[in-house]
């Protein structure tokens, strides 16, 4: 058996009691803890998806109970949600004007340009050797570009504008009677040319990063060619505040800019 030192004191019962106790209060306090996931949903362009989706495992590492929800659709199509009372902390947009409507009607607080992008003309591998400029679009059977509503749309329609006044206004017709669809969003316009559906449409440079064996990017001039700015903000009506500015401050940070 054990000699007790009558030097040592043991533990009385009432101490016991006090560390089992202390002991089983922290024990709940993690798990409780654990099984707590603050959601941060982020709305942004369709064309973040790669970038977003980066920042999204870094965020999380940094705020290891914060779940972040990416919302990803065009830019037009989540200003709406967000006009309609969506549950959103941030609004990334493709496009400034999407984001002005939401500051007019006090939604969003100041947003700020944290990235700029460039549209391409993108050929389906198949149809390379007619079309290597932009202004042989017209060579096309057949051409995919995006909605007016979505911002890479209306960045298309600035292009095709200019392009008229460079090639002459018969460059408009033909590439207008050889538009097959106008899609919802700059992935989808991806998609069909690399699928060989379409032999041609416009798209971010950013896009086609992962598609060089399908297409082949053909860089539109400069004189030609519009800069896509990309807009954040902090949604006012956010439910997570402090998190929604973690995430912007993220953005912009040399980390983000990395991304």
């Amino acid at each position: 058996g054990r000699v007790h030192d009558p030097g040592v004191r043991l533990p009385d019962r009432e101490d016991r009691m006090r560390r089992n106790l202390a002991a089983w209060l922290a024990l709940v306090l993690t798990v409780a803890g654990c099984g707590e996931r603050r959601q941060l949903v982020v709305s942004a362009a369709m064309s973040l998806r790669e970038a977003f989706s980066v920042m999204e495992q870094r965020f999380e590492v940094g705020h290891p109970t914060v779940d972040v929800q990416l919302n990803f659709a065009a830019s037009q199509e989540l200003r709406t949600q967000i006009e309609h009372g969506a549950a959103v902390d941030v609004f990334a947009s493709a496009d400034p004007r999407p984001m002005e409507e939401l500051r007019r009607l006090e939604m969003v607080k100041a947003p700020r340009i944290f990235a700029l992008n460039e549209p391409v003309l993108i050929v389906h591998r198949d149809m390379a050797a007619r079309i290597s400029s932009l202004a042989e679009l017209g060579a096309a059977r057949r051409i995919v570009i995006a909605g007016p509503d979505v911002p890479i749309g209306r960045y298309t329609q600035e292009i095709l504008a200019n392009a008229s006044r460079s090639y002459g206004a018969d460059f408009r017709a033909r590439v207008d009677a050889r538009v097959v669809s106008h899609e919802l969003n700059v992935k989808q316009v991806l998609t069909k040319v690399m699928l060989g559906e379409a032999d041609a449409g416009i798209v971010y440079r950013t896009d086609v990063a992962t598609a060089a064996e399908q297409v082949v990017v053909v860089t539109i001039p400069p004189e030609i060619n519009v800069t896509a700015s990309y807009p954040i903000a902090v949604v006012k009506r956010a439910p997570r505040p402090q998190l929604a500015r973690a995430w912007v401050e993220l953005v912009l940070s040399p980390r983000g800019q990395d991304v």
